[in-house]
Formats: structure tokens, sequence, C-alpha cells
């Protein structure tokens, strides 16, 4: 690498040229030892914003930048481990559904999950909803938990991935964040650190997702597959629909809650829909039995209340008090709420995720900067799903949080988000593609 030198690399990429293998090691390298300067950094990944980067090019970017941290080593945990990621969504509490599924049909599922930022919530801080719960468990009892209850989730190291770090500190002040390269980059470098075997992608597409057409999604699910493959794992893609909250409850307790819910048999149709879809590919990928009867199997952890059984088990283990979940007035103050009803008959019909989850936010449920703080008990409740109809003063939504004057700062956006129509809104599918 003597030879090589950063301005000559920037250079390279800015004339829309392929980097090797070497010359991307080199600026990985000098990135982690803190040798280059914001400024290169920045120059660089602006050339990749713009000019993108060929797929093996990308690929050996991305196994370069897993290579920079830890990598974790899952080689004693028994079976297959597949992991599952979700690029983000409004009201995506799949995790905590899905682990206990794999578990209860003898999968097993060992997960690295992160906070949320902006309104895409993330698994670790609905997890630290829970009073007394664990997120930060040490590499022995990870393993131990996943062999003995068939899941555990912990919180991303410092060291995985180290580059990635870096470089999306420069990505989120230099408006470089949306670039396909980069967000594939980013996601599966931290997967293939992450030790497991195979890996499942659920790629939101739509307004309540980062990325917004059918077209950027499928361009991303292809990107993380192939770079998937070309380390020698596994990859499935499942490109599915955020142009509505997933499920009723947006806000980390009241996540918490419809997950129980739907681990209970009682969820909506489609959180219930997803989860065992998207069980039954990493049940069939961990070579459990064929998809078709992975799907019969799912169904029927949930059915029989096993999947419910080993969620307890799993809280129970890290540390978490189970019973504020079913009793949360155990642990939390009551909440100030607010209900919205119905000022027109008509049929519910969300125009906007995004605007829900922006509202998630201003009452607390979420972060703007990663140093903000979150209220644990604030979000909402929508009382009818899209589709269905209201009558005439008929609640539709409730707002919950410590704080009632941030009710006002909300509720703008929250009856943005939707409107009554006179015909019954047409059903969009919720798996859209599936790319192997």
């Amino acid at each position: 690498m003597k030879n090589l030198d950063i301005y000559d690399i920037i250079e390279k990429k800015a004339n829309k040229k392929k980097l090797s293998y070497e010359e991307l090691q080199f600026f990985i390298t000098k990135l982690c030892s803190g040798e280059l300067p914001d400024y290169q950094t920045a120059a660089l990944v602006m050339a990749i914003y713009i000019n993108s980067m060929e797929i093996d090019e990308l690929s050996g970017f991305t196994k370069i930048m897993a290579e920079s941290g830890e990598q974790i080593d899952l080689s004693e945990i028994q079976g297959i481990k597949v992991d599952k990621h979700s690029t983000g969504g409004i009201g995506d509490k799949t995790t905590l559904i899905i682990g206990p599924i794999i578990a209860a049909c003898g999968g097993k599922m060992a997960k690295m999950s992160g906070r949320g930022l902006g309104y895409s919530g993330g698994t670790i801080d609905k997890l630290e909803a829970i009073p007394s719960f664990r997120t930060g468990l040490e590499k022995n009892e990870f393993i131990h938990n996943v062999n003995e209850v068939g899941m555990a989730i912990t919180g991303q190291t410092a060291d995985i991935a180290l580059a990635d770090k870096k470089i999306y500190a420069i990505r989120d002040v230099t408006a470089t964040v949306s670039s396909i390269p980069l967000i594939a980059s980013s996601v599966m470098s931290k997967k293939l650190a992450s030790g497991a075997d195979k890996i499942v992608l659920d790629v939101k597409m739509g307004s309540g997702a980062f990325v917004k057409t059918m077209e950027e999604a499928v361009k991303l699910a292809e990107a993380m597959v192939e770079i998937g493959k070309q380390n020698g794992r596994e990859t499935v893609a499942i490109i599915t629909n955020m142009n509505k909250p997933l499920g009723n409850n947006v806000g980390n307790l009241l996540e918490v809650q419809e997950a129980v819910s739907t681990l209970r048999g009682e969820g909506p149709e489609d959180l219930t829909e997803l989860c065992i879809w998207l069980s039954a590919q990493m049940l069939s990928l961990a070579e459990a039995d064929t998809f078709d009867n992975c799907v019969k199997r799912a169904k029927s952890a949930l059915e029989s209340g096993k999947a419910l059984e080993k969620f307890k088990e799993f809280v129970q283990r890290q540390g978490g008090d189970y019973e504020v979940i079913e009793n949360p007035e155990r642990y939390y103050k009551r909440p100030e709420s607010y209900s919205y009803h119905a000022e027109q008959a008509g049929y519910f019909s969300i125009t906007s995720a995004e605007l829900i989850g922006k509202a998630g936010v201003l009452l607390g449920a979420g972060r703007l900067k990663k140093e903000d703080g979150i209220d644990y008990t604030a979000g909402i409740i929508f009382h009818k799903s899209h589709g269905g109809h209201a009558e005439k003063g008929e609640l539709l939504f409730t707002m919950y949080g410590e704080d009632a004057e941030k009710f006002d700062l909300a509720l703008p956006a929250l009856k943005e988000s939707f409107v009554l129509t006179q015909e019954e809104p047409v059903k969009e599918p919720l798996i859209l593609k599936i790319i192997r």
C-alpha cells in the first residue's frame, strides 16, 4: 500500500473509475487509524455517492469494512445461524415476534440490534422499555442464551464494523445518507461481522421507509444479496410495503405490548402475516424444513402459545420484568393521553406513514439526535386499521406520553397523515418482491 495516495484514489472515483481492492483497503486503513482528514473522507464518500460502485467493487469494500472491527464467532452455537435485518420503518416490531417463533420451532436466532434514529424505531429501544432488561450481554452469556433458549438479542458492540461508524458520521452531515452502495455496505458490513451463516433482509419501501420507490428498493436489495453471495453468505431479500405503519401501535412500550398480543394470537393481520412469512424464510434457510412446512410450523408456534412462552423465557433470561408489559402501572407513571374522533363518516385511509413516524418522534418516542432521551410510554394507538370504516364521532387514534404539551405538536402531523373517504381504499400487498 506504500505507493498508494488518497488524493489519487479520490480523483480516480471522481472520474467514474472502479477502485481496486487494495485502494479501498488503503482508504479504510487510513480512515480507521485516524490519519485521514474529514475533508478527504467526505470527498471520497461524495464521489461514491455521485458515481456509485460496481458490484464486485462494492462487495470488496463491504468485506474490508466488516474486517475493520470486531468479528463475532458464533461457531459455539449449535446449528445454522440465520440473521434477520430490517432497513427500518414505522411500527416495525417484527424481531420481537420472529425470535420467539424461531426458538419455538427449534431454530436459533442470535441477533445484534441497534437503536432508532429519526422516525424509524430501534429494537434495542423497544426492549429497554421493559424494566431491568439487559441489552448488553457478554459473548459467553449471549451464546449460552441462544443455545438454551433459542434466541438472544444484544446491542451492537462499539467495535463492530468500525469503518462504518466513521463513514456514517460523514454521510450524516454531507447529504449522502441515501446512497444505495453506501447503505448496502453499511448494512451488510455489520451483518458479515456479526457471524451469522445466512441472512434474511426485510427491505422496507414506501413513505414510512428510507427507500421511497420500488426501483430504489430493488437496487438496494439486489446489491445486498450479491454482497452476501460474494462473501459466502446465502442472503434472501424481501421487499415489503411501508406505505402504512406495521400494526396499530407506534412507540416503544406500546410496540412491545402489541408484539405480546401477536404472540398470543391476537395481533393485527398485517403484522402477523409478515412475521409468519419472515420466520418461515429464516427456518427454511436454516434447513429446518420446506418453506411451506415452515409456514405451518410458524403458525402453530403462535396458535399453541409456545412462541409466547419463549418470549417470556427470553425476557427473563435477560433480566427483564415481563409483568410490566402486561401491567405497566407497576413501573411507569400513567401517561397522559389524547383521543381523536372522526369528524365525519368514511373509510380510514392512511396517506403518509412518514408523518405518523414524525408524530411519534414529536411525542418523545424517538430521537432526532443520537444523544436525545426517550419517553418509553410515548406513542400512538390506531383504533382503526387502514381501510376500516368509521362513523362520525368514532375513536380513530389515541396519543400517549409523559408531556401533554407535546400532543399539540404531534396532532397536526397525525391529522395530515390520513383522510376519511367515501370509497373503500384499495388494499396494497404487504410482500412486494423476493430477491434471492
